[in-house]
Order: structure tokens, then C-alpha cells, then sequence
């Protein structure tokens, strides 16, 4: 029996240079109107979709602390969450102890001598150190961890699938989804965790924090070639599924990768726990990726990785069009 990275390779096709088949058609999924035993919809009636109420976690530092600016990662993208979900749980900070299970010390030592410097610094090209960020990155991964405890969604920033062990990459000082996975190891007792990252860019520094560890499956759907350059085709092991998606791909493309490669691959390795890194910034209009998710997409993804798993938490990623942030964010929650 073929392992599941060997049936995302030859799914991917190598032998294309990674390009995916393509299937003929529009990208977008239909509206369930459309679908056969539905009734179309009355045209003078406007859709609505479904919200159900499942715990969301934040806070309204999340708004304030670790102003960038006009950073594309910025203080405004949890403001406009707010605003569209003003209900939600306050988490408390992960404790350095926490993040030291995914982190080296002298790693964590330097954010925060650098944070108490007072000054804002770029610690590397793509990222910002302002005197809270240290403060917003610790409650970010706290945020993950109360999702994980609650099975809810984490709406907090900084981002964090490109922090590597040692060092910060890509906007991302700490990484929340991976330090969730340890606590649920450590404290809530699942033995066996898969992540499945849908944002736009490779979670390349998740993956680093797994990659030799059987009890995590990391699965990563991204654009490819794109930044940070990792996760090709010939890239992962047994226990991480890089599956690289070419520019423009929509709804059909991912749900196709879904079916053929994530679900088989999440349902064998049996997790007591699935954590979504639910980046937004493959959705159609991001100013960062070039990929046409649609709100019925991300619906879709969301609704299958509900399927496959008793317990799931979802931890906010990228997404940097204010415009559409909040809809593909209501849209999973209305999947779910």
C-alpha cells in the first residue's frame, strides 16, 4: 500500500514540475441552491449562511499590542474581526515554559530583550519587533492553546507556521498552532496530533517543529513556487505532506487535494486532535497570494475538516485583505 506521501506525489505529478491537473469548469463551488435537489433560490431573497455559535477566543489587545504600521500584518486585521464577532473568550498568555516546548531559549531571550529595548527593530526582513510584541506574541499562543482546550478558533496575531525554533520568519515570532499541539500532548492527553494548513504560504516552521516526530502529521496546502520557497514537490517525510498548488488555483483544485490527498491521509494516521492553520490569504483578493479560495471554498474546507476529527481547534494565519477577512472567516465558522 502506497504511503500518503507517496499518493500526494503522484497526485501533484513530479514529473510536471508540480503543476496540478486541472479539471475543466469554473473554480467555485456551486451555492447549495445550485446543486441537484435544491430549488433554486428566490431571486428576490437574499442568501444567507448559517452561523454556528462554536467558542471563539481573542482579545482586544490583539488590536493594540505589536503595531506594525502599514505592515501588511496589522493591527487592523483583528479590528475588522471584531467588529464582525464581537463576542468572544479572553485567553490567557502562554507561559515561556510553553513556548520552550517548540522554541529555543536563547530564541525566546532575544524577542524579549529585544521587545524591552523600546524600539521597533526587524528582527528579519519580513518581520517587526516593537516593545509589545513579545506580550502579543505570548497571548497569541495562549489563544491557541484556550482554543485547542475549548474546540474553538483562535482569532489572534501575530501569525506563527513560519517561526522557526530559533528564529522568527515571515511576520511570525512564535508558533501558536505548534506550541497548541504540545499543550493537547502534554496536558489534555492526545496522543497523536495532525495539523492541516491551508494558508497561502508553506508553514514552513511548523513543519520544522515535526518533522521527525511520528505522533504530529503536518499537512500543508500552499502556493508553490512561492514564499518562503519550501515545501515542493520532492519535500516532507512520513509524517509531513507538502502538497504544492500553482497560482490560480480556486475551489475545485483544493477540494480536489482534500479528497484525494489530506482526507485518506488524516483519517489513516487516526488523531485524537486536528488543528486547522487557517490562513486567508488564499482567498481570492489577498494581497499576498494569488490563489481564488472563494467564501464557498473555505466553507467547504472547513465542512470537510470537520469530518475528520472529534476534536478540531482552528488558529487565525494570514489573511491581509481587510475587505474579505471577515467573510471567509464566517464562512468556515458556518461550515462547522
Amino acid at each position: 500500500m502506497r504511503s500518503p506521501r507517496q499518493v500526494a506525489k503522484s497526485w501533484i505529478g513530479v514529473a510536471t514540475n508540480g503543476n496540478l491537473p486541472r479539471r475543466p469548469g469554473p473554480r467555485r463551488l456551486g451555492h447549495p441552491s445550485e446543486c441537484a435537489g435544491h430549488p433554486p433560490d428566490d431571486p428576490g431573497r437574499a442568501r444567507t449562511r448559517r452561523i454556528l455559535v462554536i467558542p471563539l477566543v481573542s482579545h482586544p489587545d490583539f488590536a493594540r499590542l505589536h503595531p506594525t504600521g502599514s505592515h501588511p500584518e496589522r493591527q487592523e486585521r483583528i479590528a475588522v474581526l471584531h467588529e464582525r464577532f464581537p463576542d468572544f473568550a479572553q485567553p490567557r498568555p502562554a507561559t515561556v515554559e510553553e513556548i520552550l516546548a517548540c522554541h529555543d531559549l536563547a530564541y525566546v531571550e532575544t524577542v524579549r530583550a529585544v521587545a524591552e529595548q523600546a524600539r521597533t527593530v526587524h528582527l528579519d526582513p519580513d518581520t517587526i519587533c516593537t516593545p509589545t510584541s513579545y506580550e502579543a506574541a505570548l497571548l497569541a499562543a495562549g489563544a491557541a492553546i484556550d482554543a485547542v482546550e475549548r474546540g474553538g478558533f483562535a482569532l489572534a496575531r501575530p501569525p506563527g507556521h513560519h517561526a522557526l525554533p530559533g528564529r522568527s520568519m515571515g511576520f511570525c515570532l512564535f508558533g501558536s498552532a505548534a506550541i497548541a499541539a504540545r499543550f493537547a500532548q502534554r496536558e489534555l492527553g492526545a496522543r497523536r496530533i495532525a495539523i492541516l494548513d491551508w494558508d497561502v504560504h508553506h508553514g514552513n516552521g511548523t513543519e520544522a517543529t515535526f518533522m521527525d516526530d511520528p505522533t504530529v502529521l503536518f499537512v500543508s496546502l500552499h502556493q508553490w513556487p512561492w514564499y518562503p520557497g519550501t515545501g515542493g514537490p520532492e519535500s516532507g517525510n512520513e509524517s509531513t505532506i507538502d502538497i504544492p498548488m500553482p497560482a490560480g488555483s480556486g475551489d475545485a483544485e483544493y477540494v480536489e487535494a482534500m479528497e484525494v490527498v489530506v482526507e485518506p491521509a488524516v483519517r489513516a494516521f487516526e488523531p485524537d486532535l486536528l488543528i486547522v492553520s487557517a490562513g486567508f490569504d488564499s482567498g481570492v483578493g489577498d494581497p499576498l497570494g494569488e490563489m481564488l479560495l472563494t467564501e464557498d471554498g473555505f466553507a467547504e474546507l472547513a465542512r470537510r475538516a470537520g469530518g475528520l476529527c472529534g476534536r478540531i481547534a482552528f488558529v487565525l494565519e494570514g489573511g491581509y485583505n481587510l475587505a474579505t477577512l471577515p467573510g471567509f472567516v464566517a464562512a468556515t465558522l458556518g461550515a462547522l
